[in-house]
């Protein structure tokens, strides 16, 4: 019971903390992070979704969820760290990365080179977390 508690609490961390993306919040000049409602609303739609299978069927819900977690980690990794790793990628130019993230909360900023952002790095932890918290997890409606 204790795993799919945790499991289920840090998936409602990975929405709450997705939600801002979709809204945006702004600390004083600069941007935790930007709102993209009208561009990526479907995106929250669907890991919600996923999230109630895994709560509410047997197996297949978990495994549905499973498999949103992993491909939408694996789209932020080729979108992001990718890029900070091997210097440029496919899914964009390094420098409108650069450019279009300027006015983001920074964790480290290194001239030439994209490194997420603040929210994007907790995002990608906080995904990695639910992925490993449901795939921990027995039976999902134990």
């Amino acid at each position: 019971m204790y795993k799919k508690r945790f499991a289920m609490i840090a998936n409602i961390v990975l929405l709450i903390w997705y939600s801002l993306s979709m809204f945006g919040l702004k600390l004083g000049n600069k941007y935790l992070v930007e709102g993209a409602w009208k561009e990526e609303w479907i995106f929250l739609v669907i890991p919600v979704i996923t999230f109630l299978l895994y709560i509410f069927t047997g197996k297949i819900g978990k495994y549905i969820h499973l498999v949103w977690l992993l491909m939408w980690f694996i789209t932020q990794f080729l979108s992001h760290e990718w890029y900070t790793i091997f210097g440029s990628g496919f899914m964009g130019r390094t420098e409108d990365k650069i450019y279009y993230f300027k006015d983001c909360i920074q964790v480290a900023n290194i001239s030439g080179t994209y490194v997420p952002d603040l929210y994007h790095m907790i995002l990608h932890a906080f995904i990695i977390i639910a992925c490993t918290s449901i795939m921990v997890t027995g039976k999902s409606k134990e």
